[in-house]
């Protein structure tokens, strides 16, 4: 951006609330249009390449990330009303959820600590430092929740808030393939699946097998943030034994 004329607009269009709500808005549209047309291939996620899209427009222009959090901060508003609207399909599937609550009751906790055991385990053999390993975690947990138990167990929340969007991100790219190789077609055992392992960007991923697949991972994440609150503090210290 040598030319003056064309750097004075970028410094105003950047300054402008609405300008990377815009931008982003625009981006995954765009990505999502590309996604749907490739028939959903999954290395195409549209998340995926409008962060990757996103970031690499911030650090081409040297624009911090506060600076663009003030103008797309409406959508990060928006998602407590989406988490909420979670009920409304999870309401429609309440029959099925009932036929299936001994499953899910054996699902969740088993979930939740080969979530965190198999982080831990498998970054504690390649040699990552124990503040590292406490941090990774809680990575299957939507970030709020992730960080608040990362702070509490002497982690870094920013790295964990780092680790559950990268968990996020390729659990919706890999998701199609687990499940093909493994022959999984039930909506409650993808959905919940994804839910429990890869938050709000899998339960994204989830809506797009069907409603039922959605439902069953909107109900994961709530669950898997109160099952890794209660069961984390106290299983941390064995995971993180062989390694101290």
């Amino acid at each position: 951006m040598s030319d003056p004329a064309i750097s004075g607009l970028w410094v105003y269009l950047a300054s402008a609330p609405l300008f990377w709500l815009t931008l982003t808005l625009i981006a995954y549209q765009a990505l999502n249009r590309l996604f749907v047309r490739c028939g959903r291939m999954p290395l195409l996620n549209p998340v995926l390449w409008s962060i990757a899209l996103l970031a690499g427009l911030l650090a081409a222009t040297g624009t911090g990330y506060d600076s663009y959090f003030a103008g797309a901060q409406f959508i990060h508003f928006l998602l407590g009303p989406a988490t909420v609207a979670l009920a409304v399909p999870l309401y429609r599937q309440f029959a099925q959820v009932r036929r299936s609550l001994t499953a899910l009751g054996l699902a969740l906790p088993l979930g939740s600590i080969a979530a965190a055991a198999a982080a831990v385990w498998i970054a504690g053999l390649l040699g990552a430092d124990l503040q590292t390993l406490v941090s990774l975690s809680p990575k299957s947990v939507t970030t709020p929740i992730a960080m608040g138990i990362s702070e509490k167990l002497g982690g870094v929340p920013s790295l964990t808030a780092v680790f559950v969007i990268l968990t996020g991100v390729i659990g919706a790219v890999a998701a199609s393939t687990i499940f093909r190789i493994l022959r999984i077609t039930d909506q409650r055992a993808m959905g919940f699946a994804l839910g429990l392992a890869a938050h709000g960007l899998g339960t994204a991923r989830a809506f797009q097998f069907g409603e039922t697949a959605g439902a069953f991972a909107g109900m994961a994440i709530g669950l898997n943030g109160l099952a890794t609150a209660v069961l984390l503090p106290v299983l941390l210290p064995i995971l993180l034994a062989p390694f101290v």
